[in-house]
Protein backbone atom coordinates (compact mmCIF):
# COMPACT_ATOMS: atom_id res chain seq x y z
CA UNK A 1 0.00 0.00 0.00
CA UNK A 2 1.20 3.45 -0.87
CA UNK A 3 -0.52 6.78 -0.43
CA UNK A 4 -0.05 10.50 -0.79
CA UNK A 5 -1.73 13.30 1.15
CA UNK A 6 -3.00 16.07 -1.15
CA UNK A 7 -4.68 18.73 0.97
CA UNK A 8 -7.89 17.24 2.37
CA UNK A 9 -7.63 14.20 0.06
CA UNK A 10 -5.54 11.05 0.27
CA UNK A 11 -4.71 9.15 -2.93
CA UNK A 12 -4.28 5.50 -1.94
CA UNK A 13 -3.02 2.64 -4.12
CA UNK A 14 -3.40 -0.95 -2.97
CA UNK A 15 -1.30 -3.83 -4.25
CA UNK A 16 -1.89 -7.51 -4.97
CA UNK A 17 -3.13 -9.42 -1.93
CA UNK A 18 -4.05 -6.39 0.17
CA UNK A 19 -7.49 -6.19 1.75
CA UNK A 20 -9.51 -3.02 1.16
CA UNK A 21 -11.16 -2.45 4.55
CA UNK A 22 -8.02 -3.28 6.54
CA UNK A 23 -5.95 -0.94 4.36
CA UNK A 24 -8.36 2.02 4.48
CA UNK A 25 -8.76 1.61 8.24
CA UNK A 26 -4.97 1.69 8.71
CA UNK A 27 -4.65 4.93 6.72
CA UNK A 28 -7.54 6.55 8.64
CA UNK A 29 -5.91 5.62 11.95
CA UNK A 30 -2.46 6.85 10.89
CA UNK A 31 -3.80 10.12 9.42
CA UNK A 32 -6.37 10.67 12.22
CA UNK A 33 -9.37 10.80 9.87
CA UNK A 34 -12.60 10.89 11.91
CA UNK A 35 -15.00 11.86 9.11
CA UNK A 36 -14.73 11.50 5.36
CA UNK A 37 -15.79 10.01 2.07
CA UNK A 38 -14.41 7.08 0.08
CA UNK A 39 -14.39 6.45 -3.67
CA UNK A 40 -12.41 4.06 -5.79
CA UNK A 41 -12.03 1.33 -8.38
CA UNK A 42 -9.67 -1.52 -9.17
CA UNK A 43 -9.55 -5.30 -9.44
CA UNK A 44 -10.21 -8.07 -6.92
CA UNK A 45 -10.25 -11.86 -6.87
CA UNK A 46 -12.16 -12.28 -3.61
CA UNK A 47 -14.97 -10.28 -2.04
CA UNK A 48 -17.79 -10.66 0.44
CA UNK A 49 -20.77 -8.35 -0.02
CA UNK A 50 -23.93 -8.30 2.02
CA UNK A 51 -27.59 -7.48 1.71
CA UNK A 52 -29.28 -6.23 4.89
CA UNK A 53 -32.78 -7.46 5.63
CA UNK A 54 -34.39 -5.03 8.06
CA UNK A 55 -37.12 -7.46 9.12
CA UNK A 56 -34.50 -9.98 10.23
CA UNK A 57 -31.99 -7.35 11.40
CA UNK A 58 -29.04 -9.08 9.79
CA UNK A 59 -26.82 -9.13 6.73
CA UNK A 60 -26.90 -12.00 4.29
CA UNK A 61 -23.42 -12.36 2.75
CA UNK A 62 -22.48 -13.40 -0.77
CA UNK A 63 -18.91 -14.61 -1.28
CA UNK A 64 -17.33 -13.95 -4.67
CA UNK A 65 -14.16 -15.83 -5.68
CA UNK A 66 -13.23 -15.01 -9.27
CA UNK A 67 -11.42 -12.35 -11.26
CA UNK A 68 -13.46 -9.15 -11.04
CA UNK A 69 -13.23 -5.47 -11.81
CA UNK A 70 -14.21 -3.19 -8.95
CA UNK A 71 -16.52 -0.94 -10.95
CA UNK A 72 -17.49 1.22 -7.99
CA UNK A 73 -16.35 1.63 -4.42
CA UNK A 74 -18.16 4.30 -2.42
CA UNK A 75 -18.59 4.95 1.26
CA UNK A 76 -17.98 7.04 4.32
CA UNK A 77 -15.66 7.27 7.30
CA UNK A 78 -16.93 7.88 10.82
CA UNK A 79 -16.21 6.88 14.42
CA UNK A 80 -17.91 4.46 16.78
CA UNK A 81 -16.72 3.91 20.34
CA UNK A 82 -13.57 5.89 19.54
CA UNK A 83 -12.56 3.69 16.59
CA UNK A 84 -12.61 4.11 12.81
CA UNK A 85 -15.93 2.93 11.37
CA UNK A 86 -16.16 2.41 7.61
CA UNK A 87 -19.43 2.03 5.72
CA UNK A 88 -18.64 0.97 2.15
CA UNK A 89 -20.70 -0.35 -0.74
CA UNK A 90 -19.09 -1.89 -3.81
CA UNK A 91 -19.95 -3.34 -7.19
CA UNK A 92 -17.89 -5.99 -8.96
CA UNK A 93 -18.11 -7.17 -12.59
CA UNK A 94 -16.87 -10.56 -13.79
CA UNK A 95 -15.63 -11.61 -17.24
CA UNK A 96 -19.18 -12.18 -18.50
CA UNK A 97 -20.30 -8.68 -17.54
CA UNK A 98 -22.40 -9.83 -14.60
CA UNK A 99 -22.39 -7.31 -11.76
CA UNK A 100 -22.57 -8.12 -8.07
CA UNK A 101 -22.73 -5.63 -5.25
CA UNK A 102 -23.79 -4.64 -1.79
CA UNK A 103 -22.38 -3.71 1.58
CA UNK A 104 -18.65 -4.50 1.49
CA UNK A 105 -17.45 -6.88 4.21
CA UNK A 106 -14.08 -7.68 2.64
CA UNK A 107 -12.24 -7.66 -0.68
CA UNK A 108 -8.76 -8.79 -1.70
CA UNK A 109 -6.92 -6.98 -4.49
CA UNK A 110 -5.85 -9.04 -7.52
CA UNK A 111 -4.00 -6.32 -9.46
CA UNK A 112 -4.45 -2.85 -7.96
CA UNK A 113 -6.99 -0.51 -6.43
CA UNK A 114 -7.01 3.26 -6.71
CA UNK A 115 -8.90 4.86 -3.86
CA UNK A 116 -9.47 8.44 -2.77
CA UNK A 117 -10.23 9.33 0.84
CA UNK A 118 -11.54 12.84 1.40
CA UNK A 119 -11.17 14.16 4.92
CA UNK A 120 -14.05 16.22 6.33
CA UNK A 121 -13.57 18.68 9.17
CA UNK A 122 -14.80 17.42 12.53
CA UNK A 123 -15.96 14.02 13.67
CA UNK A 124 -19.03 12.02 12.72
CA UNK A 125 -20.07 9.46 15.31
CA UNK A 126 -22.31 6.41 15.10
CA UNK A 127 -24.91 4.98 17.41
CA UNK A 128 -26.76 1.69 17.34
CA UNK A 129 -30.45 1.92 16.42
CA UNK A 130 -32.13 -1.14 17.91
CA UNK A 131 -35.33 -0.62 15.92
CA UNK A 132 -33.58 -1.48 12.65
CA UNK A 133 -30.44 -3.15 14.00
CA UNK A 134 -27.90 -0.86 12.34
CA UNK A 135 -25.20 1.55 13.47
CA UNK A 136 -26.43 4.90 12.14
CA UNK A 137 -24.58 8.18 11.68
CA UNK A 138 -25.23 10.40 14.68
CA UNK A 139 -25.80 13.72 12.88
Amino acid sequence: MTYQVLGDTIALRLQIGEEIITSITAVCEKEHITAGTISGLGAADHAVVGLYRVGEKKYFPTELDRDMEITSLIGNISQMDGKVYLHIHATFADDTGRVFGGHLNEATISATAEIFLRRLDGTIGRRHDASIGLNLMDV
